[in-house]
């Protein structure tokens, strides 16, 4: 559909939803709709997210307070504190973002992704970024924080995973390093730092 077919049949569906006293209007535009994102824009419309493959857009026709829901505001994030039997840990140096060549030592950390639970994402991070299976034990902090990744809020949630094996076959593209500490002493405070959990 082009822009001079969709404006005047937009216009007459919003006449009709005022009169039946809807209160809001969804838009999901496919991609290969694009071009009528900027007529709906001059309708009214306004962006509420984007995906790969379509974008929503939306208008409050009513004249009460508006009540949708807003975007997505929050990004989940983990990070893996793998501990064996003889209390080695298992980190790594970043190759890229903020701690590359600074000599810091952190845990694997990760986004979780859309539909996949915290437990999942914490073993999918470490077999990534070191090549280590590893089993679930719980999670023992997590952390929120404002104006992070795209001006989002961050939830991080550090978890505990067992290890099956310590045989590191670290991912060469996002690891500079891997290796295990062979005991917790003060080099934890030092070297492996809190602050270094998230990207």
């Amino acid at each position: 559909m082009d822009s001079e077919a969709f404006v005047p049949l937009l216009r007459a569906s919003l006449s009709q939803w005022k009169q039946r006293g809807k209160r809001a209007v969804w838009i999901k535009l496919p991609i290969e709709l694009a071009n009528l994102v900027e007529p709906a824009v001059k309708e009214g419309f306004k962006y509420h997210h984007a995906e790969p493959d379509y974008v929503m857009l939306v208008n409050w026709i009513s004249k009460s307070t508006n009540s949708l829901p807003k975007n997505a505001s929050h990004r989940v994030g983990i990070s893996a504190f793998v501990m064996n039997d003889k209390r080695e840990v298992l980190v790594v140096q970043e190759k890229s973002g903020k701690f590359k060549g600074t000599g810091v030592w952190k845990f694997p950390t990760g986004v979780v992704d859309e539909g996949e639970d915290i437990s999942m994402a914490a073993i999918r991070e470490v077999k990534e970024e070191t090549g280590i299976d590893t089993e679930f034990v719980e999670i023992l902090a997590f952390r929120q924080s404002h104006k992070s990744f795209f001006t989002k809020s961050d939830l991080l949630f550090v978890c505990m995973l067992r290890p099956r094996s310590f045989d590191i076959q670290k991912q060469d593209t996002e690891i500079e390093a891997a290796q295990i500490f062979r005991r917790l002493d003060d080099r934890i405070g030092t070297q492996v730092t809190l602050s270094s959990l998230s990207r």
